[in-house]
């Protein structure tokens, strides 16, 4: 079986490096829009399926692997921010808050798709604002959900509790993951 990662992540990349699974890194062409109605906890897997759809080129003895990562607060959805201003705001809106993460995954074969999602909580100590200068400054979280890694100094220093798993927040449900492509075996 060989098994494709479609994700630009190199947190993705690293924690399926990790999981032991030998894998190639394609890129997938997607516009990442959901409808507007779409419940909140049902977003992260629908852009996984939406990606995994959009790869037309699956070929026998592959395994497709796609994955969307969602930060929510309340029914508000706090995407990937777009600069250092927004990266703030939403670090903000964080502070203090508890907030759910959802990670949807899909693993597609020729004959298959499975499709699932974990989700995971995570309770923030307040952020004030010269840590979360300090953060967008030296972290850059632009490519992250919600402004911010868990991995990172943010996540080691300011987040009072979770409940899920780290690796959901982080952008992969490994336990999710390893269990689906060891079936597939």
């Amino acid at each position: 079986m060989k098994i494709l990662l479609a994700s630009n992540s190199p947190r993705r990349k690293e924690l399926l490096q990790n999981l032991g699974f030998d894998f190639d890194v394609i890129s997938v062409d997607c516009e990442e829009v959901y409808p507007d109605d779409l419940p909140t906890e049902k977003v992260a897997e629908y852009l996984s399926e939406l990606k995994a759809n959009s790869f037309r080129n699956l070929e026998k003895g592959e395994v497709l692997i796609t994955a969307d990562t969602v930060v929510s607060i309340g029914d508000e959805i706090l995407g990937k921010p777009g600069n250092e201003k927004e990266a703030k705001e939403m670090l903000q809106k964080l502070s203090g808050k508890t907030h759910r993460v959802f990670t949807g995954i899909t693993i597609r074969t020729l004959d298959k798709t499975i499709s699932k999602t974990d989700v995971a909580e995570v309770e923030f100590e307040i952020i004030n604002s010269l840590e979360s200068e300090y953060y967008v400054k030296n972290f850059r979280p632009f490519d992250k959900a919600g402004s911010y890694g868990i991995q990172e100094w943010l996540g080691m220093a300011k987040i009072k509790s979770l409940h899920g798993s780290f690796y959901t927040i982080m952008g992969l449900p490994t336990h999710l993951v390893y269990a689906i492509l060891k079936d597939l075996e």
